[in-house]
């Protein structure tokens, strides 16, 4: 079964789809080095020399043969493009345009929130304005977030038609990984946000990577913890008819979880959670969407013990730059990895880095260790 795989970027879900015994062919904007060198790739930027915009890789997606599509981010903010690219015969491996437009209305989700009793941030719907004196910190948040770009502290203004705000949080970022069926959920693993990380070339509230499993400053709360993301992941999965790999991320505050949204595909922190358990996600996947089957329990890793922690980072170009000789950087535990004097520009993506170590600050200081040296060579 051809199944396509398009999205903002494609490599790491094409990996799992490829080790779970499927035959991927993908359609993304960055079409990166290592990513050609193993799949049938096709790149808006190197094989069409077109700007990212969802409906191009529609008009793209016309030019190939496919039998399932399956997305990444950032489609689940597009729910028309979606419906357009799975339109019969070809097969919808993930949730259906109408579960997008009602999981992704800021209104609905925190309304759920509200509901459950759950300590979601204070909401200002777009076109409004706050109470004033009221004391909070705003965030100003686009409409149709990814990643952290365009976040910025609210300055007083009319926050425009594309925009909302929302209550500042303070506490650690996290993601929780899930498995759905549409009425029930499986918490597959909890990983901490790397967020604006100067290290790593970021700032404000980029996404820049994750670390996972989530740290804990007292390991004896992680049963409760878990308890209770496993709680809101199921019932999730029952309002909004959930199915296939989601995730959803959350402040950790004072040790209660504040949930911030949900990202109803597969997302950054799930190839770490494939590295903890030894094996691909996309199986599961699959199975949860066609047949509504979930696992028992987690699966434990076979054979020989493994490293207890899982990191990837996203290096951010500090300047414009010419990538190096790049041919054996994923044999380095690199990823997304630009072609051989490829020039790049400031502020854009260069590569994803990945790393393991015994506790979470080891495994931290192995991705910054190996963000010093890639800056050397780029910079060089």
């Amino acid at each position: 079964m051809r199944i396509l795989i398009t999205g903002m970027s494609t490599r790491a879900l094409a990996q799992s789809a490829r080790a779970a015994g499927f035959e991927p062919v993908t359609l993304d904007y960055y079409g990166d080095y290592d990513q050609k060198s193993w799949c049938e790739n096709y790149s808006l930027m190197r094989d069409f020399g077109l700007p990212y915009e969802p409906a191009r890789l529609f008009e793209a997606s016309r030019k190939l043969s496919y039998d399932a599509v399956a997305y990444t981010a950032s489609l689940e903010n597009h729910p028309e493009i979606v419906a357009a690219m799975a339109a019969p015969p070809a097969e919808l491996l993930g949730n259906s345009p109408d579960v997008l437009v009602r999981v992704r209305q800021w209104p609905a989700f925190f309304d759920f929130l509200q509901r459950h009793g759950l300590p979601g941030p204070r909401t200002v719907p777009v076109g409004f304005m706050p109470p004033p004196d009221s004391g909070v910190r705003w965030l100003r948040k686009p409409v149709r977030s990814g990643g952290g770009h365009g976040i910025t502290f609210w300055d007083g203004r009319r926050a425009g038609a594309s925009w909302f705000l929302q209550e500042y949080v303070a506490g650690p970022a996290c993601s929780a990984v899930f498995l759905a069926n549409g009425e029930d959920a499986l918490l597959l693993g909890l990983s901490e946000q790397l967020i604006g990380r100067p290290e790593f070339g970021a700032a404000g509230f980029i996404y820049c990577g994750n670390i996972h499993p989530l740290a804990l400053e007292d390991e004896r709360a992680r049963p409760e913890l878990a308890s209770r993301v496993q709680e809101l992941v199921a019932s999730l999965a029952h309002e909004f008819r959930l199915a296939g790999l989601n995730g959803v991320d959350f402040i950790l505050h004072d040790g209660r979880i504040c949930p911030l949204e949900v990202n109803p595909r597969y997302s950054a922190s799930m190839e770490l959670v494939e590295q903890a358990l030894g094996a691909p996600l996309f199986g599961w996947h699959v199975r949860a969407v066609r047949e509504g089957s979930l696992p028992d329990r987690v699966p434990s890793r076979p054979g020989a013990a493994a490293p207890a922690f899982y990191g990837k980072a996203i290096l951010f170009a500090e300047r414009d730059c010419r990538a190096p000789d790049t041919r054996d950087w994923q044999e380095r535990g690199i990823r997304d990895i630009p072609f051989p004097d490829e020039e790049i520009t400031q502020g854009d993506p260069v590569c994803t880095i990945l790393a393991d170590g015994p506790t979470a600050s080891s495994c931290y200081m192995n991705l910054v260790r190996r963000a010093r040296e890639l800056k050397g060579e780029l910079y060089a």
